[in-house]
């Protein structure tokens, strides 16, 4: 129930939305470092900034009911970054798992970080297992941070997973399809993104859940991602809200389907 959760959003905003809410929403959070170097600051304070815009939306998000929230946090091609920039990043990965620990766990959520930890130090690594082992068997949510992650990396692997099984006469080409290729993604258990934000006015993907977004509706911010509030999230919500979703067919098929109902 609403009433048991341990939020600190703004209530009043959120509850405003009265449409459906998208079962699984992803973002790309974007814009931190312009934000900083607008204010004369350094590009990590911005990082910093959004990561209380982090809280916003995973709180408004739970609030809400939402089954799912995928966060773009660090991309596969966010290594390029200026040395200082990346630990910078990394440090404030750790912190926020260990200061929203209990936000976590108070509130029914279920972490999850998809992505390449290959690459990521011995420290976060503890910190993010350590999470997702006590956070495993939360059910009210699953917050899914994109972490060292890209979509086409995400799809080459799944295909090295199908491969190495046809390899192993565990399977026969002929049965390989899009379901099977989608069983072998990170989270295969969750739904496609019904609704992509990004921030920060910027329009494309950024190699962000690039076989999962196919059918998605987008909404685009022109906000900074430190900027985006309580007000913001509802205009985003609101944006799906009036939209109809086709897949492919005509909007008189859909209305049909959905009149039958």
């Amino acid at each position: 129930m609403k009433s048991n959760l341990k939020l600190s959003i703004n209530q009043d905003i959120i509850d405003t939305y009265e449409g459906d809410v998208p079962k699984h929403i992803g973002v790309i959070m974007d814009g931190n470092g312009r934000w900083a170097q607008e204010r004369g600051m350094i590009r990590i304070r911005g990082h910093h900034e959004g990561a209380k815009t982090v809280r916003t939306v995973v709180e408004s998000c739970r609030y809400l009911g939402c089954e799912a929230l995928t966060l773009y946090a660090f991309s596969a091609q966010n290594w390029g970054r200026p040395e200082d920039e990346v630990k910078g990043l990394m440090s404030l990965f750790d912190l926020y798992i260990k200061k929203e620990r209990k936000t976590i766990l108070d509130n029914g959520i279920q972490l999850r970080v998809i992505g390449d930890r290959s690459k990521l130090g011995p420290k976060l690594i503890s910190a993010i297992e350590g999470l997702e082992e006590i956070s495993k068997d939360n059910s009210d949510m699953i917050l899914q941070v994109a972490v060292s992650y890209g979509g086409r990396e995400e799809i080459i692997r799944a295909a090295k997973i199908i491969a190495e099984k046809a390899t192993r006469n565990e399977i026969d080409t002929d049965q390989i399809d899009e379901h099977m290729l989608a069983s072998a993604m990170y989270s295969p258990d969750l739904p496609d993104p019904e609704l992509i934000v990004r921030t920060s006015g910027e329009f494309r993907v950024s190699n962000f859940l690039t076989w999962q977004s196919a059918y998605s509706e987008f909404f685009v911010s022109d906000l900074y991602w430190p900027d985006f509030d309580e007000e913001e999230f509802v205009k985003a919500l609101k944006s799906f809200g009036d939209r109809q979703r086709r897949f492919g067919k005509t909007g008189e098929q859909i209305s049909k389907e959905d009149s039958s109902k």
